[in-house]
């Protein structure tokens, strides 16, 4: 049925018969039905990432200290008001997707600034989708410099982000006129980069980006040196100051991620369950097993099972669509392991990461990217991109896959955003409005920045306390007078 042409048939017929005709409107009426199906889960699916700022919010807040829980959550909402609705609106999308063509091949793209040429319904929708991956993008970065970053550096980098690095990478990959992208006409080695929701678009840049800025941030003051400057022999570790919010951010974000699809028939929603799954039961376990050895007993972490999962999903989202259920569970737990890789990494080099961003985001993004080498199965590729003959390792293909995701993908987006954010970084830490100042950070970015404390914690005065003391034993006193008396 699907290889059906009704519109040949129908000026084959030539509508002859009454039958025919209501065969002809009957079809009409069905591509009118999946056109419409089609665009409502656009604005579905666009409405569930939108809903992942709130999962971020959340787990950002948990995660960090209580005197800077109020400080994220701004940054969090104004990732979606300036660097994403407003930038994405002005300029970010024309540079993503304007002009593209998949005859040709282009850095960046040149029309739809403001959005002039939009017209209808369903390319407003488009816009709003491609709007919500955008803003993930930059609230990557707001979680890794939590607690030392200056709000004026905050909103420059964000800017820079989604306004200019990010849809550069979209251009490339995401557009049919990209250099790396596998929708042109005439992909790079025959398949181009295949990367259906984001483990390199989204999740890498924003990794990359967290890593420049919290290598020349620096750490929060004690994480590891004392008041002297004097490395620290174990780091001090800051705990979350909500683990409630942590579980809720995840959950969140984890039914965000399974609708980062733009249309119905991909097998995604069922993969991308099982690949956080997998990834959290990776990471919690591993990490128990490590400890387990290190000092004879048994502890969970919850932040190693919320981490793995959000791990799984970052890694699930290049392949959703190409991969087996089989081979989603080997990659998510995979995922586990390499968060945890990175998380300790980073600690051995001494860069600080309040929620752990890089190593979900960076690290899982580079591994969700190579998996596509790997794993993508030959009809679910074809079906989600084109039939160009050039599949996962492991369906013995060759390696062009695998070159353009790693070569072509994964080097060219490092790169890309390291020749641009470090000496922006720089810049910004250079003119002194990166790192916030030493009595601020330590008293708190809440009452230093955003007017106080996020939750009111003072209780009742103390005099008031005494008063009410006073009350209920003179009350006490009376009535046993009363009881006396009776008896």
């Amino acid at each position: 049925m699907s290889d059906f042409n009704y519109e040949l048939f129908c000026k084959a017929s030539h509508a002859n018969t009454t039958s025919d005709a209501g065969v002809c409107a009957a079809f009409e009426r069905m591509e009118g039905m999946a056109d419409g199906l089609d665009t409502f889960y656009l604005l579905f699916a666009a409405a569930f990432v939108f809903f992942m700022q709130t999962g971020f919010a959340m787990l950002c807040t948990g995660s960090i200290r209580r005197m800077n829980a109020k400080n994220i959550m701004l940054k969090n909402i104004l990732d979606a008001v300036v660097g994403g609705a407003l930038g994405f609106w002005s300029v970010s999308y024309a540079f993503a997707y304007g002009g593209a063509d998949s005859s040709k091949k282009g850095f960046i793209g040149n029309t739809g600034f403001f959005l002039t040429d939009f017209t209808t319904g369903s390319e407003l929708i488009g816009w709003f989708f491609q709007f919500a991956f955008a803003a993930t993008a930059a609230t990557i970065v707001a979680g890794t410099v939590a607690e030392r970053c200056k709000f004026e550096a905050y909103l420059a980098y964000s800017l820079m982000l989604t306004g200019f690095v990010y849809p550069v990478v979209v251009y490339l990959i995401w557009s049919s006129s990209g250099w790396i992208t596998a929708l042109n006409a005439d992909p790079f080695l025959g398949c181009g980069m295949h990367d259906f929701a984001g483990s390199g678009v989204v999740h890498m840049i924003g990794g990359m980006t967290a890593l420049i800025a919290a290598k020349i941030l620096g750490p929060c003051i004690g994480r590891f040196t004392d008041s002297a400057g004097n490395h620290l022999p174990e780091p001090v570790s800051f705990p979350p100051h909500s683990a409630a919010l942590q579980v809720l951010g995840t959950f969140i974000m984890w039914v965000g991620g399974t609708a980062s699809t733009p249309a119905l028939p991909w097998p995604s929603l069922e993969v991308n369950l099982r690949h956080a799954a997998t990834g959290s039961v990776s990471a919690l376990f591993t990490d128990m097993i490590s400890n387990r050895r290190k000092t004879g007993e048994i502890e969970y972490d919850i932040t190693m099972c919320t981490n793995g999962a959000r791990s799984g999903l970052v890694a699930i989202t290049a392949r959703c669509a190409v991969l087996t259920p089989w081979a989603a569970f080997v990659t998510g737990v995979v995922g586990g392991w390499v968060y945890i890789f990175f998380s300790k990494l980073l600690v051995r080099l001494r860069i600080e990461d309040a929620v752990d961003a890089i190593p979900v985001h960076f690290g899982n993004g580079i591994w969700g990217c190579i998996a596509v080498g790997l794993f993508a199965e030959p009809s679910r590729t074809a079906n989600a991109y084109s039939e160009h003959g050039h599949y996962g390792m492991f369906y013995g293909t060759g390696g062009n896959l695998l070159g353009a995701q790693c070569a072509f993908g994964i080097l060219w987006i490092i790169g890309w955003v390291a020749t641009i954010m470090t000496p922006y970084f720089l810049l910004l830490h250079t003119l002194q409005i990166f790192h916030v100042d030493m009595i601020e950070e330590e008293i708190g970015l809440d009452i230093s920045h955003c007017k106080g404390a996020a939750y009111d914690i003072s209780g009742p005065s103390k005099e008031i306390v005494e008063q009410f003391e006073l009350l209920r034993s003179s009350y006490a006193r009376s009535h046993q007078k009363d009881d006396a008396g009776c008896s």
